[in-house]
């Protein structure tokens, strides 16, 4: 495939909770709970942060790191499952925010945690035809979880943002491939504030099947096996699930060691296997070659065969902070605190 990622940057709000903290609240053992889901504390937006100023926040990063004229963006996608407005686009507000162009295209993906993956797809068919010089797939999200519900002791922010083109290229896409079924095992209507799930459903026969069988299928089509990898990044509802899938393909947990950052920062949804990448990215060497498999519920999952080119070594991270940054750093909310921040506390009247 002519096309690959040029340039890069992530962003995840400073602030943070801890399953103890949650759990004091709801009369359950939050250290249990963490051990469990492998999640140490989980990053919480502030109450003026959004899927747009994290999405537009790791852009320029990006943009800056690249050295790339906004004004050459060809396409902008943003990934995510909580975008501020049910009808208008995260976008078109992101592009302007960065100085892009009128003359492109922008759009907002949805399909639960793996919108981002599909965007950065979509931006290497239109580079690789020739139709834009650079694209953008952005993975970012604000995600929920009902007051007392599993998911709160995981769900959380963040995102990356990839710009994708053929010049100066730092990781090459070999290839992609997509597994998709029709597995219900998450899911938020129209109107509804929070998701619900499916329980234990959502491993073995959604999680763990699309990400095998994508997993699986891409080494074949590329005759690769576990050992050629580097490094690989699967898409981490937890901190649990994606070591098991890991063990299970064969793969060792050093190759996993820098994919892995939902135990640091939580579940970012569209942006957690996009913050892998970028987690990997800032400590690949030439010549490396990594998997990327991610998952989003309704049930499908994207991989992605990458290998790192000698770019990557003069490749300019001064600007923005490196993942590892955000995954050290926090500033530790009580429950109160955050459920402001969330909205989770509503007043009656009209």
């Amino acid at each position: 495939m002519d096309a690959g990622i040029v340039s890069y940057g992530a962003y995840v709000p400073r602030y943070r909770i801890t399953p103890e903290e949650i759990g004091k609240v709801w009369g359950t053992d939050g250290t249990a709970m963490g051990q469990g889901l492998n999640v140490h504390r989980k990053s919480v937006p502030a109450p003026d942060e959004d899927t747009i100023t994290i999405s537009t926040e790791a852009l320029r990063t990006a943009l800056l790191r690249g050295a790339i004229d906004p004004q050459e963006l060809g396409a902008i996608y943003v990934g995510s499952e909580s975008h501020p407005y049910a009808v208008k686009p995260t976008a078109s507000v992101v592009a302007q925010a960065v100085g892009a162009t009128p003359n492109l295209t922008a759009a907002d993906f949805e399909f639960a945690c793996k919108a981002g993956t599909a965007a950065i797809q979509t931006c290497l068919g239109l580079v690789a035809s020739g139709m834009i010089r650079y694209g953008v797939a952005i993975g970012s999200d604000t995600s929920q979880g009902a007051p007392g519900d599993a998911l709160e002791y995981s769900a959380s922010a963040g995102g990356a943002a990839l710009v994708i083109g053929r010049e100066r290229v730092i990781a090459q896409v070999h290839r992609t491939l997509s597994y998709t079924t029709d597995t219900p095992d998450f899911w938020r209507r129209e109107g509804q504030r929070y998701p619900s799930h499916g329980g234990r459903f959502t491993g073995e026969p959604a999680y763990f099947r699309h990400v095998g069988e994508c997993a699986r299928r891409i080494m074949e089509e590329v005759g690769t096996t576990p050992r050629d990898y580097a490094h690989v990044v699967f898409h981490q509802p937890n901190g649990k699930f994606p070591q098991r899938i890991g063990k299970q393909l064969g793969f060792t947990d050093e190759q996993m060691r820098y994919g892995l950052v939902t135990p640091y920062i939580g579940n970012t949804y569209s942006g957690a296997a996009l913050l892998g990448l970028a987690n990997v990215l800032d400590r690949a060497a030439p010549g490396q070659r990594i998997l990327v498999v991610g998952y989003g519920s309704g049930a499908g999952s994207d991989a992605f065969d990458i290998e790192t080119t000698d770019e990557i070594a003069r490749f300019d991270r001064s600007y923005g902070l490196p993942v590892q940054e955000y995954l050290d750093q926090g500033i530790e909310l009580n429950y109160a605190t955050y459920a402001k921040y969330r909205g989770k506390i509503h007043m009656g009247g009209t």
